[in-house]
């Protein structure tokens, strides 16, 4: 009798494991669900200390073939220039995770950016909208390792967020 009572507390708690896991995944929100859910000025980076993964998101910046439109430093090509001292919509945590995750203009899907009471800070040769990228990227920290690079990438240029 023993072994049987064991059997079935043992096979309880490993299906109370596989439903929490499944419950975990329901929960779990894309980027873009979090950009449009959460209110503007709450998303914060997790890397106080940017430059411990800025190589990371490097790699993730190029994995995602950002630097097809960006250039592989950020310098620009046929999108905004990621080197500039002025962001189009500006520099802080919370609106970078935006224009990358709910994309801006016309690519904005229901104009979710803009929605949000975003405009524009600066101006470029290139003004072409942003598209989304809050369903391709699977986690936040995706994006934040990316802006951790910008970040590190930037910092001559705007000590002021380094």
């Amino acid at each position: 009798m023993p072994r049987t009572i064991r059997g079935i507390l043992l096979g309880l708690g490993f299906a109370a494991l596989i439903g929490s896991g499944e419950a975990a995944i329901a929960n779990a929100v894309t980027p873009f669900e979090r950009a449009a859910d959460t209110p503007r000025g709450h998303l914060h980076s997790p890397y106080a200390d940017f430059a411990s993964v800025a190589n990371e998101g490097h790699k993730i910046y190029l994995s995602h073939d950002c630097n097809g439109c960006h250039g592989g430093g950020g310098g620009g090509g046929m999108a905004a220039p990621l080197t500039n001292e002025i962001w189009i919509y500006g520099a802080d945590d919370d609106t970078l995770f935006r224009v990358i995750a709910l994309g801006t203009g016309s690519l904005s899907p229901g104009d979710a950016f803009q929605k949000q009471g975003f405009t524009r800070k600066g101006s470029e040769n290139v003004v072409g909208p942003m598209p989304h990228f809050g369903d391709i990227f699977k986690t936040d920290d995706e994006i934040w390792k990316i802006i951790a690079w910008l970040r590190a990438e930037n910092c001559e240029r705007r000590p002021v967020q380094c």
